[in-house]
């Protein structure tokens, strides 16, 4: 079987509410959004997405939506935790509808040893009926995976890509350049998607991609063709972006840019509320000079 290629734009996708409830309404939109604007794949169930909050039967029907109106793009859904058992949990519950891929975050709070996140992901991967992809963010995990780490997980056969969101440019350039054969380096953060990928990165998972789809994907593919000079003024036009949708925790900031696009409710789960009216006047001016208000 060939294996899954992952490059160019894939979106961390948002999870809607209404009313405390998940809008499967909007959701669908969001995704039908993402597909039309060209995005390469596509991330449920992320960090972005919410999903310590989200029930089983909630993360369920969100994937087979996302697969649903996916039109052939891969989905990969995050299923990681902090305990082998709960992960291996999510797999089973997620597996029966066909995710192409299981996006797996560094197990927080836990703080494991180098070769505790060696044991924890061979196991995982061991496990997994489809291939897995390691989620690097030690902003929000407190442990990072090294570079010696992940070219060692890097070898095993179902462990295809790492997202690196580490922002630590001499860690993911090591990864880079001593990957095996199809492995690939996804760039966690937005604002390091151009260089990352002038480096060799296959791409990114994006959050402003909830926002403006078809300018990452321009920018994504210029890269994967070597065209800089195309790619670089559509990082420096958004880069105002990529910043302020972290001027408070993800997905706060794209959750309130979403609402003033009209497409969804401004609602999270707590621990999570509503952005500050200071980053909804950030927020409105940023898509106002982007020309999308």
């Amino acid at each position: 079987m060939e294996q899954l290629k992952l490059q160019g734009c894939g979106t961390a996708l948002i999870t809607p509410f209404k009313n405390e409830e998940v809008d499967y309404t909007a959701f669908e939109k969001l995704v039908q959004f993402q597909i039309e604007a060209g995005v390469h794949f596509l991330v449920p169930l992320g960090t972005t997405g919410e999903t310590p909050c989200l029930m089983d039967k909630e993360r369920i029907e969100i994937l087979q939506i996302a697969k649903a109106n996916a039109k052939g793009r891969p989905v990969m859904v995050g299923v990681g935790t902090n305990s082998l058992v709960m992960t291996r949990n999510n797999i089973d519950v997620l597996a029966p509808y066909d995710p192409d891929a299981f996006l797996v975050v560094t197990p927080y709070y836990n703080k494991p040893s180098q070769d505790g996140l060696i044991s924890y992901f061979t196991a995982v991967a061991d496990f997994a009926p489809k291939p897995v992809v390691l989620y690097n963010v030690p902003g929000r995990t407190g442990v990072n995976i090294s570079a010696e780490t992940t070219l060692r997980l890097a070898e095993h056969p179902n462990i295809i890509a790492v997202k690196e969101a580490s922002g630590n440019y001499d860690q993911i350039s090591k990864i880079i350049a001593r990957a095996p054969e199809g492995f690939s380096v996804l760039c966690g953060n937005d604002d390091e998607t151009l260089s990352l990928m002038a480096t060799g990165a296959a791409g990114v998972i994006s959050v402003a991609s909830n926002i403006v789809p078809r300018d990452l994907v321009e920018m994504t593919e210029a890269m994967l063709a070597n065209d800089l000079p195309k790619a670089r003024p559509i990082h420096h036009r958004l880069f105002d972006l990529f910043k302020n949708c972290f001027v408070e925790s993800n997905p706060i900031p794209a959750k309130a840019a979403l609402h003033l696009m009209g497409m969804i409710e401004n609602e999270l789960r707590l621990p999570l509320v509503p952005a500050q009216e200071s980053t909804m006047q950030l927020m409105e001016k940023t898509l106002k000079d982007l020309g999308i208000l």
